[in-house]
């Protein structure tokens, strides 16, 4: 079998009717190198979708997950065609605000529930109470992950002297909601990030949506050249739990995640 050339992502889906036939050509060539086709040359038609899902399904990405099976080439399945090239250059906050609460967040990586699996302790709690979550009733009514990057954001407010702009509440999707009256910010959704890395910054809020009104939080930190994200998150735990008993950075979340909602961006506000 062939071998390819690692090279960068172009920062777009790559998907049927993809204009730049170049760029399809290009696939096309990493497709037959690793064995896979018959392609109409430069189009990426019906019959190329079809080759690319076979390929997404015998395939896996760099840290050996399963690839999405849509058809489409993005970040990852351009990672397992070409392997993994230079990172795209990701901005810094234009905002002091976000890079100094991306600070107090990354602060805080290994703070512990007491006990756990309680959704209290003692810098738990201080989280809780900042954001106006009531102590008592059962760990479920205390889920903290959004209470926790609300905290960093009102931390980094009272260091820098100015105000918070940030949504008080330890409600994930609510926050999400409610950051859209918020002039200035900017919402991303998890398509977007995924069709154009360059969106994401340091200091950027993510909003995980897993039904029911069940959702995750973090503060992103940076993006690995593979398009997974480096994230500080509480509430979770190495496996990326979104009811875990601490703080972590994780390497886990990917800008593919039919789980990821979008990101939100104060860096403008």
């Amino acid at each position: 079998m062939a071998t390819t050339t690692p090279r960068p992502f172009p920062n777009h889906l790559i998907k049927k009717g993809e204009a730049d036939a170049a760029l399809v050509r290009a696939v096309q060539t990493a497709l037959k190198g690793h064995g896979y086709g018959p392609f109409t040359a430069g189009l990426f038609d019906a019959q190329m979708v079809a080759v690319v899902k076979v390929f997404q399904t015998q395939n896996v990405d760099s840290q050996g997950n399963a690839l999405v099976v849509d058809g489409e080439i993005g970040r990852f399945t351009w990672g397992a065609l070409f392997g993994v090239a230079a990172a795209t250059e990701v901005p810094a906050p234009s905002s002091p605000l976000a890079l100094q609460a991306l600070g107090v967040a990354a602060s805080q990586i290994g703070q512990m529930e007491v006990p756990l699996g309680s959704n209290r302790g003692p810098m738990v709690d201080h989280y809780l109470t900042v954001t106006g979550v009531p102590l008592t009733g059962s760990p479920d009514t205390r889920a903290w992950c959004m209470a926790f990057v609300y905290w960093a954001f009102h931390q980094a407010a009272v260091h820098l002297g100015t105000p918070n702009v940030v949504p008080r509440t330890a409600g994930c999707l609510d926050h999400w909601g409610r950051a859209r009256f918020v002039p200035g910010v900017v919402r991303i959704t998890g398509a977007e990030a995924l069709a154009d890395i360059s969106l994401v910054k340091p200091g950027q809020v993510f909003i995980c949506d897993f039904g029911h009104g069940l959702g995750h939080a973090g503060i992103v930190e940076r993006v690995l050249p593979d398009g997974r994200l480096v994230t500080v998150e509480g509430n979770t735990n190495n496996d990326g739990s979104r009811s875990g008993v601490g703080v972590f950075r994780l390497e886990r979340r990917k800008l593919s995640d039919k789980l990821l909602k979008g990101l939100v961006d104060y860096s403008a506000s």
